[in-house]
């Protein structure tokens, strides 16, 4: 890269809590006439990868040359997007005004901070230019989510109601997790959702910010509106998957959609509502903390307050925190799941250290059955297959084919058989989603295979090479 259009790195900013809206700026267009005076690149990133300089910020995203590009179909979008390699892995690029690249990658930033599920801003790179100075307009880069599908490439000729049903409940538990920590998205949509399998269900992530606002807390209002923006925006996406011939004429999408607004006032009441009861049912406490805590969320601190006659006990969490059974899986394991995969994975743990061992140290216990259990399984994954899952899914799936295995033909099935049975009739004919779409097109949505959930059985004997847990 020449001087004229050498990049100047910019470290993110630390002031995060600054009050008010960045700057705006009007966005340059790559047809503009009016030749601009030569200046560097900027590229504002939380870590230098240099990578990014080998990429054609000189030319308009939409002329972007093949090689550059990611072998990925675009849907439709109000920006242009592109996605591109990137040293191992997969980038999103947007091309959009300033303010609305910059806003977005703070508010990426923050939420990551923060914890919640959303994919990783990468850079705003602006100061693009043609080689003849016509200014270009500056970008958002993301990383693309490793196993993530957006809604649409989990439906094919025939939409499941059950998958329809999971998805939205994942997609108000995003919602919720959100308003938590005070983000009012503004654009809820499940397009602007990536999911990720969860052990039968599925993990909602966050892919657009750019009209999110992060506040101390948010009002009713404020939470309400977002629930309705949720409510209209998954109808006319259900509507447009009904006029594609994608979902099963019977499917109503208006009242479809109104799903998420009953599944996020449940989540909501559970974690946020008071709860009076009796002195002698103080049982009560310990209960509602277990609810919280097999929704995925912890109570670090709940107010307990009695009233002036002193029989009645109110009970409120203050501070709510998901992740209980992720947090407990990487603390026994160092293992990195999903909620439901980790809850899973756990249940297996437990069960193994009460047929083995039951008085074995818990920690010691969880090292024995990763090293027997989940790990012999992963091994047991050929190459040419191991892009199809995550590690995680892939147990939680062998653990309940297994399950399924043991009660069609009544018997004991040693992992090993197991394993095979679930690679051979299972995890071949899954589509590969270490490398899904991310907006695949009417045509391949009219060709995407309906994956077989129910497992098939075959006759295959392998050696009994495992240690199990029931042995």
């Amino acid at each position: 890269m020449t001087e004229e259009y050498s990049a100047q790195w910019h470290d993110e900013p630390t002031d995060y809590e600054q009050i008010g809206k960045l700057p705006r700026f009007v966005a340059a267009s790559a047809d503009d006439n009016k030749a601009a005076v030569s200046s560097s690149l900027n590229i504002t990133a939380a870590a230098a990868d240099p990578e990014l300089l080998d990429l054609p910020w000189h030319i308009a995203l939409e002329d972007w040359p093949a090689q550059y590009l990611a072998a990925l179909p675009r849907g439709i979008s109000r920006h242009i997007v592109r996605f591109a390699h990137l040293g191992g892995s997969v980038i999103a690029i947007k091309e959009t005004s300033e303010h609305v690249a910059r806003h977005e990658y703070h508010m990426l930033r923050k939420l990551a901070r923060l914890d919640v599920p959303c994919v990783e801003p990468v850079a705003v790179i602006t100061g693009r230019t043609t080689p003849d100075g016509r200014p270009l307009n500056p970008v958002l880069v993301t990383r693309h989510l490793k196993f993530s599908m957006p809604y649409r490439a989990l439906f094919s000729q025939m939409l499941r109601k059950d998958t329809l049903t999971r998805l939205i409940d994942a997609q108000a538990l995003l919602m919720v997790r959100l308003h938590l920590i005070g983000f009012y998205w503004g654009d809820v949509s499940l397009s602007n959702t990536l999911f990720r399998r969860d052990a039968g269900a599925f993990a909602a992530y966050l892919v657009d910010a750019e009209t999110g606002e992060l506040y101390p807390d948010l009002s009713t209002g404020q939470r309400e509106y977002d629930l309705e923006i949720a409510r209209v925006n998954i109808a006319g996406e259900l509507m447009d998957l009904l006029d594609g011939g994608l979902i099963e004429e019977k499917v109503d999408p208006v009242a479809t959609s109104e799903l998420i607004m009953d599944s996020y006032r449940r989540l909501w009441a559970e974690l946020t509502e008071k709860e009076s009861f009796e002195l002698g049912e103080r049982w009560r406490v310990g209960a509602r903390i277990r609810r919280l805590n097999e929704l995925g969320f912890d109570v670090e601190e709940y107010a307990i307050k009695t009233t002036q006659n002193g029989s009645t006990i109110q009970l409120q969490p203050k501070v709510v925190d998901a992740g209980h059974h992720q947090r407990r899986l990487l603390r026994l394991t160092g293992l990195d799941a999903q909620e439901n995969q980790a809850r899973r994975l756990l249940n297996d743990m437990d069960s193994f250290r009460a047929d083995n061992n039951p008085e074995m140290d818990e920690e010691y216990s969880a090292h024995l059955w990763v090293s027997q259990i989940f790990e012999p399984i992963v091994r047991s994954i050929p190459r040419d297959l191991s892009g199809k899952l995550e590690h995680a899914e892939v147990v939680h799936e062998v653990l309940e084919h297994r399950w399924y295995m043991s009660e069609k033909q009544e018997r004991h099935i040693p992992l090993a058989e197991a394993v095979q049975s679930y690679i051979d009739s299972i995890l071949r004919h899954r589509r590969d989603e270490a490398a899904i779409m991310l907006n695949p097109d009417t045509e391949l949505l009219k060709i995407l295979e309906v994956e077989n959930e129910e497992s098939r059985y075959g006759p295959d004997e392998s050696e009994d090479e495992y240690p199990d847990s029931d042995d």
